[in-house]
């Protein structure tokens, strides 16, 4: 039998423009809400995610961050 999906945690969370648009975008073509595509995505992590690419990718935002505050 599947574990049932229970979203009990509800955090408060900021995000960009882009970022939420792309987030609703994804969650729209597996067919879930924002919060069961976020519970997915992290749930399954490993799986879905390029670890050398993933590394990379946050350095690149990391060093950007600090002009997007802006």
């Amino acid at each position: 039998m599947p574990k049932r999906l229970r979203l009990t945690r509800r955090p408060n969370l900021a995000m960009s423009e882009d970022g939420y648009r792309k987030l609703r975008a994804l969650a729209g073509e597996a067919g879930l809400d924002e919060g069961e595509f976020l519970s997915f995505l992290f749930e399954n992590w490993r799986s879905v995610v390029d670890e050398d690419s993933f590394t990379h990718r946050i350095r690149l935002f990391n060093s950007e961050l600090e002009a997007r505050k802006r």
